[in-house]
């Protein structure tokens, strides 16, 4: 009997329970709708914020959630459009501009917006193509005058204009543009080998190093880190064994080394200039003028006003006997570095062989070498006067007189034997001689009778070996 009564209470409460969870139920979701239209305002609201602080990624996420709150909240579509083509996202900012014009069609201040989200969008487009073409300045426009006016937080047209400007070999922008990008972002691996490498043409090879590694350790198997990290350690250690085996005077060797470390990475310029000098100088003390002539022009070439490599070419020029090239090398160093003695020795040396380069050549004119006995000496200068008499030259007489001229010259020189020591130490002996006006002149002048006599010993001294006389 009760449990009867029990049941009857039971079956009476029940359908009072079903009717009080419907109506809560239907209130819960009521209040969801009344709320939903405010929660994507809030949303965007403070996706707006973070924009304002170029928090892109996080403007995104919220608004990502306003749109999954109001698929129809237009404001929403319109802040991810924006901080999509921020980032270079521009396929997805143009899908976003397009459905907000959906909603709110004729709205020119978003029309604008979508117009400028395109041109970024081709203007990248062109950097890369001109880019991947060479040309280095165009794609440099399109990415400062259209990209990064539109899209200023796009990571991408950052490490493109980066790239850019390293192979505008503008090494200091580089840096100066990385460090922003590493201090929003120290692990971005595309900065650290960037901003590496500019570090490294700049030659400062340990700051390098340490961009490297710390990109390695991030990634131990980036391939383009790898290959400038152990690039850039192959090059100073074949330099290292270059300057050692010079400074141990294994020239030859340190030749091969140094051409080894050139044909590394020959757009290295500001290292690459050490490496030509130090060939040059190797060449030079193995006589190899020609080569340590090319070497110190590369040299040059680079840095035109590097002193040293101006030295060591006139010294080069030297041995190949270009003696005013030599000259001209060592008077602009000497200028560029007056209080240097060694340079002026080298320079007083130079003019000293240009000056003897310029004088008569009295071994050449007798064809006989400049170790030749005395003996030797007459019976050449005896065989070439004859030769040159100009009574068997009559059809070239006028040049038979000059060569006769030469070689009575030559021999007075060289057939005196302290004439012939001065000569050989260089001293001016022109004043005087039959070349140099005034003296030794065996046809007299004027066309008057002369008579030379041959009565041995030398033309200073009374004659030609053997006696003979001729009558002019």
């Amino acid at each position: 009997m009760v449990m009867r009564t029990q049941r009857s209470a039971a079956a009476a409460i029940l359908p009072l329970l079903f009717f009080h969870l419907f109506v809560s139920f239907y209130c819960l979701i009521a209040s969801a709708q009344e709320n939903k239209p405010s929660d994507a305002i809030d949303l965007s609201k403070r996706a707006s914020e973070m924009i304002k602080l170029k928090r892109y990624n996080d403007a995104i996420a919220l608004l990502n959630s306003a749109i999954r709150v109001d698929p129809d909240h237009s404001d929403a579509y319109q802040l991810r459009a924006t901080s999509f083509r921020q980032i270079c996202k521009f396929e997805e900012s143009e899908k976003d501009y397009k459905r907000f014009l959906e909603l709110k069609p004729k709205s020119p201040s978003v029309e604008k917006e979508l117009s400028q989200t395109l041109q970024a969008h081709d203007a990248l487009n062109s950097a890369y193509n001109h880019f991947e073409s060479g040309d280095y300045p165009k794609a440099m426009d399109y990415i400062n005058k259209i990209v990064l006016v539109y899209s200023s937080g796009c990571l991408e047209a950052k490490i493109l204009k980066l790239k850019l400007m390293l192979a505008l070999k503008d090494y200091s922008s580089v840096i100066s543009e990385a460090g922003y990008i590493l201090k929003e972002d120290e692990d971005n691996l595309e900065a650290l080998l960037l901003r590496g490498r500019a570090y490294y043409y700049l030659s400062d090879h340990d700051v390098a190093s340490r961009h490297y590694q710390k990109g390695l350790r991030l990634d131990p198997e980036h391939s383009e880190l790898k290959k400038a990290y152990f690039g850039m350690k192959q090059l100073l250690k074949k330099t290292k064994s270059a300057e050692d085996n010079a400074a141990r005077g294994k020239l030859r060797v340190a030749a091969e080394d140094f051409k080894a470390a050139l044909a590394l990475d020959p757009s290295h310029t500001s290292h690459n200039v050490h490496l030509h000098l130090g060939l040059c100088k190797v060449l030079v003390k193995l006589g190899r003028g020609k080569d340590a002539i090319s070497s110190c022009t590369e040299a040059l070439n680079i840095d035109e006003e590097l002193v040293e490599a101006l030295v060591q070419r006139g010294e080069a020029k030297l041995l190949t006997e270009d003696w005013e090239g030599a000259v001209q090398d060592l008077k602009i160093a000497a200028e560029k570095s007056p209080q240097d003695t060694i340079i002026r020795e080298v320079l007083m040396r130079a003019e000293k062989s240009l000056k003897l380069s310029q004088r008569k050549d009295w071994y050449k004119i007798l064809g006989v070498s400049k170790t030749a006995h005395v003996a030797e000496i007459k019976r050449a200068y005896k065989k070439l006067a004859l030769q040159w008499h100009p009574d068997k030259n009559v059809d070239n007489r006028e040049e038979a007189e000059a060569k006769f001229r030469e070689i009575a010259a030559a021999y007075e020189v060289l057939g005196d034997e302290d004439k012939r020591v001065r000569y050989d130490r260089g001293e001016d002996l022109d004043e005087g001689m039959g070349m140099g006006g005034g003296g030794f002149n065996p046809f007299g002048g004027h066309g008057q009778q002369y008579t030379f006599h041959f009565d041995g010993g030398n033309p200073g001294g009374g004659g030609f070996p053997g006696g003979f006389q001729f009558n002019f």
